[in-house]
Order: structure tokens, then C-alpha cells, then sequence
């Protein structure tokens, strides 16, 4: 319990620590309050004063009635316009935060290590980022509004009160205590119950991006009834923990009704026995149930408030639990620039694993010259990728040293390192806008002739060309109707323009057809000349002319050479060679 208690103080700190940053916003909230409140009080007191104006049949001050109408509504709509500036402010606070949050929660998600996202759900990321942080501006939106006038209300009328009667005054402070109790002990039960909603709600989320994301392997494996089965389950938690936080925190407002209508029927007893002994008027007692009235009413919404700060307070840890992330390590201050990379790159006893106690790559040795073509072939998990990611620092080696040109890749901006290399992936990424605005991500600057030309070296060009809009057409972020191939021609395309001093060519044709494949490697062929170049593949028929073949097998290099001396070695390439090529 102690622990969930430090936990929401610091939560509660963080948040002000934002706030902070608009400090003259919430000033201005605060005295706008203040006179919103002091205004609507000063209501009640004309009423009275208006009621002790009416004596008895015929015995009515009409003027001076009709003053204090005038002075009533002057009032109220002084009032209503300082609550309206005051909402302006409110909102204008909740919504600078919550971009504040937001920006924040970005911005690391840019830093943070690939092991991070790795190791946490997609759709779980998605929701803290974007419903957790609706929650909590609600909660904070509510909060503003109601929190300050409730508080001001509150004391403002206790002051009149006690300028008005003290005895009355009294019994309304002795029975008003019980509604801090009730919202107390309802607050207790609901963060823990509002805690476990937004965990499951994430959960629920991850679940749903996945099934959309994969909803053509979903089909192919028919395992519709098995995800259905999987999301209902957690739908039905998410019900039950959601039935009982929000059963717990509408507990609050009628129970602290209750207490309020004690207060409203204590000040109706003692005030008619005060006024039947002449101790208090009836225009004055009038004005003491408005004000008891208008006491007890803000902690309906100070108890609601409570509960909703509650669920607005976990979304909010949960989402600076991930802005507190670890990010990855940043550049050093004297972190080299790479420049015209000449491609010399070593590798010195690299030692990797992902997981501490299953061991992946163990004492890698390798020298590459400028300009050499060296292909990484090997069974499946055996390293290959493992080894792209470290060249382009996604992942810091365990020990041993990575070199590009003699610097240590730790002494190079990583910036600078991943554009001296030209990737592409078997996994391809497209983002939403058009083919030209895909193939330019690498490039801006370039000039439609210099895409199209990109295009047409990665035999792309045709395919384009025969789309409704060409060059100008726009795809969604998974690339629409193309087809894995043409998307794949695409990334092709897109490194095609850059032409970096370093290429990484991991499964680049896994998709293509074995005819454009022949002309695309003719391509590939070309652009990697004088270029340093890491050729990753398993169909063996695309590394026979690299410089060097890397055979891989359990995180180590056992074997080294060109094609036709790996062949006559007769070892496991020779061997992997042999099984695609059996004839």
C-alpha cells in the first residue's frame, strides 16, 4: 500500500512539474475562480436582502426590489463570463500538457533502444501514447474545472456562513467531514481497480493491432475462432475490471448526496428554530440554505472528481513509466561525423547475444576491404541478420569492436553511420503518401528525373507507370494493393537514388520473380561496384560472384572463401549449395 501511495505522489509530482510550465495560465484560472465564486455568492445575499423587503400583503419595498434585481442580474452575468475565460484558460492548459505529454512520449519513442521495442507489444505502446493520454486529459480537464471552484466554493461560503450565524455554521462543519470519508475510501478501492482496466485495456489494444496486422496469416491458418476465443477473454476481463471501477466510483456521488442532504436538513432544523426565537431572519435564513445548498454541492463533484482523478493518475504513470524509459546510448560529444566512407569494415572479437544466457555470436572476426562484396549465407537463426543490426548499431555489441575506416562505430554518430550504409531489408516499410514521396525518403532533394531514373534501375518504373496516378499515386502505410514484390522494387528503388559508399543487401529479392531477379542483380551488380557491400541470402544462386562468402553457423564464421574454393572444400557450403542444387 505504500508503495501504490509514493507511486501516485510521484505521479501527482510529475504532472505539476508540467503544469508548472504554465503557471501564469493557471494564476489567471485561479483568480478567475476566485471571482466567479465571490460573484455567485454575493448572490444569495441579495436574495435575502430581497426577502426581508416583502414584509406582508402591501407592505412590499417594490423599488428597492427592483434594484436588487438589477444588481442580481449584473452579477450573474459578470460571473457567467468569468466562468466562460476561466474554462478557456482550463482547457487551454489540459490541452498544452497533454501535447507537452505526448511530444515527450514521442520524442523518446525515437531514442529508445530496438531491445525495447523488441520486448513490448505494439498495440500496448499505441494505447499509453494515445488513450492513456485521453484519459488523463479528461480526468485533468475535469480536475481544472471543477477542482478549483469546488474548493473556492467551499471556503467562500464557510466564510459567509460564519459571518452570517456561527452556531448554524457549526453543525454544517461537523457533518460535512463525512463525505471526505466516504470519497477517501472509495479512492483507495478504484486506483488499484483503475490500474488494472488500463493494463488490460492495453492488452486488449496489442491484441487488436497484431489481428489486423497479420489478418491474412490469421485466415490462412484458420484461426479465426482461436484469436476471437483469445480476444474475448480479455474483453471479458477488461468488462469485469472496468463493472467494478466504475461501480466503486459511482458509489461516491450519491453517498456524499446523502451526507449533503443530512447538512441541508441540520441548517432547515436549527435555522427555523433560530428564526422562531427571532435569533435570525427569514430573508437570512433563506440566504443560509442557499449558501448550506450551494456548500454541500461541491463535493458531489469533488468526490467525482476524486474517482476520476484516480483512473486519470494511472493512465498518467503508465504513460511516464514509458517516457522514463532507458533510452539508447547517446552520441558522444566528440562523436566522429562519417564522411566520404572510404568502406573498410572490422570486426574485432564481437561478442552478442540478445538474451544473456543463450549465447548468439561469440568471438566474430572479420575484415572487410573497401569495395569487396561479402555475402553471409547460413541456416536459418545462425546470425545472419544478428550481424546487419550490429553494422548498423541497432544493437551495441556485448564486447569487441566494430569498425568502419578505422573508427570504432561507438565513436561514430549513429546518424552519419546508418546513412554511409544503403539497406534493404526482406521485410519492407512504406509509409502513407505517394510512390515518389516513398522513393525520395532517403533523398528529398531529388529531382523527379533522378527518381524515375532510380525506378527504372530497380525495374520499377513499368509498374509504376501503369498506376492510375503514376509517380503521384498514393499508397497507405502497407503499401495498398502492391503486390510484396513490387514493394520490395520499391525499397530497391529508394536506396537506388541514394547511392550510399556501403550497401546491405539482406534477402532483397526474397520476393521478386527469378526473371526480374536476373536483371535487378545485373542492377545490383552495377551499384556495387566500388562500393563495400553485405549480401545476406539463402538462395545461394545470388552470392556465386560476391568477393567473399561468410558461412555461418551458430553465431560463428566456419568457413571462408569465394564460391568455386568453398565448393571444392567440400564442407557445409558445399553442402547447402548441393541441396538447392541437387541436379
Amino acid at each position: 500500500m505504500s508503495g501504490e501511495k509514493n507511486g501516485q505522489r510521484q505521479t501527482v509530482g510529475k504532472i505539476l512539474r508540467y503544469i508548472r510550465r504554465y503557471r501564469f495560465l493557471v494564476a489567471g484560472s485561479l483568480l478567475l475562480a476566485l471571482a466567479q465564486v465571490a460573484l455567485t455568492l454575493y448572490v444569495p445575499i441579495l436574495t435575502g436582502n430581497g426577502v426581508d423587503l416583502i414584509v406582508d400583503r402591501g407592505l412590499v419595498d417594490l423599488p428597492g426590489l427592483v434594484r436588487i434585481l438589477w444588481k442580481i442580474g449584473a452579477v450573474t452575468v459578470l460571473a457567467a463570463g468569468a466562468q466562460w475565460v476561466m474554462n478557456t484558460c482550463n482547457n487551454s492548459i489540459t490541452y498544452r500538457v497533454i501535447r507537452d505529454i505526448r511530444r515527450d512520449a514521442f520524442a523518446r519513442l525515437e531514442v529508445l533502444p530496438l531491445k525495447y521495442l523488441d520486448s513490448h507489444a505494439y498495440g500496448d505502446i499505441v494505447s499509453r501514447i494515445i488513450a492513456d493520454v485521453d484519459t488523463f486529459a479528461d480526468g485533468l480537464l475535469m480536475g481544472f474545472t471543477q477542482l478549483f471552484t469546488g474548493v473556492m466554493t467551499i471556503l467562500g461560503t464557510l466564510l459567509f456562513m460564519l459571518a452570517t450565524d456561527v452556531p448554524i455554521t457549526l453543525v454544517v462543519v461537523c457533518i460535512t467531514p463525512m463525505s471526505f470519508l466516504v470519497a477517501k475510501f472509495i479512492a483507495k478501492k478504484t486506483y488499484r481497480m483503475f490500474r488494472e482496466q488500463s493494463e488490460t485495456r492495453g492488452e486488449q489494444t496489442a491484441l487488436i493491432e497484431e489481428t489486423v496486422g497479420s489478418q491474412k496469416v490469421v485466415k490462412a491458418f484458420s484461426q479465426e475462432k482461436a484469436v476471437t476465443e483469445r480476444f474475448r477473454e480479455i474483453n471479458g476481463r477488461l468488462e469485469r475490471c472496468s463493472l467494478k471501477a466504475v461501480f466503486f466510483s459511482s458509489l461516491t456521488n450519491p453517498a456524499t448526496r446523502f451526507v449533503n442532504s443530512l447538512v441541508y436538513a441540520g441548517v432547515g432544523i436549527f435555522g427555523a428554530l433560530a428564526a422562531i426565537r427571532g435569533g435570525i431572519s427569514v430573508g437570512r435564513l433563506s440566504c443560509f440554505l442557499s449558501y448550506a445548498n450551494q456548500y454541500t454541492k461541491p463535493f458531489n463533484e469533488i468526490s467525482g472528481v476524486i474517482t476520476e482523478l484516480q483512473n486519470a493518475i494511472v493512465c498518467a504513470s503508465r504513460i511516464f513509466a514509458f517516457i522514463e524509459e532507458e533510452p539508447q546510448i547517446p552520441d558522444g560529444e566528440d562523436a566522429r561525423v562519417l564522411k566520404d566512407a572510404e568502406g573498410r569494415v572490422d570486426l574485432e572479437h564481437v561478442y552478442f547475444s540478445y538474451a544473456p544466457e543463450k549465447k548468439l555470436i561469440q568471438d566474430l572476426n572479420l575484415r572487410v576491404k573497401p569495395g569487396q562484396r561479402v555475402a553471409i549465407v547460413g541456416p536459418t537463426g545462425c546470425g545472419k541478420t544478428t550481424v546487419i543490426n550490429l553494422l548498423m548499431r541497432f544493437y551495441d555489441v556485448d564486447s569487441g569492436s566494430i569498425s568502419v575506416d578505422g573508427t570504432d562505430i561507438r565513436q561514430i554518430t549513429r546518424g552519419s553511420l546508418r546513412t554511409g550504409y544503403g539497406m534493404v531489408l526482406q521485410e519492407t516499410w512504406l509509409r502513407s503518401g505517394t510512390i515518389l514521396d516513398n522513393i525520395r525518403m532517403g533523398r528529398p532533394d531529388a529531382s523527379r528525373e533522378e527518381v524515375t531514373e532510380a525506378a527504372r534501375a530497380a525495374h520499377a518504373h513499368s509498374f509504376i507507370r501503369r498506376l492510375p496516378q503514376g509517380y503521384d499515386t498514393v499508397i497507405s502505410e502497407d503499401g495498398g494493393s502492391l503486390s510484396q514484390g513490387q514493394k520490395q522494387l520499391l525499397c530497391i528503388a529508394r536506396v537506388m537514388l541514394c547511392l550510399p559508399p556501403m550497401l546491405i543487401l539482406d534477402e532483397a529479392t526474397s520476393s521478386i520473380d527469378t526473371r526480374t531477379e536476373i536483371r535487378i542483380q545485373n542492377a545490383f551488380a552495377r551499384m556495387m561496384e566500388g562500393r563495400t557491400s553485405f549480401i545476406v541470402a539463402h538462395r545461394l544462386s545470388t552470392v556465386r560472384e560476391a568477393d567473399v562468402i561468410l558461412v555461418m553457423k551458430d553465431g560463428n564464421i566456419i568457413e571462408q572463401g569465394d564460391h568455386e574454393s568453398l565448393l571444392k572444400k567440400g564442407g557445409f557450403y558445399a553442402q547447402l549449395y548441393r541441396s538447392q542444387f541437387a541436379g
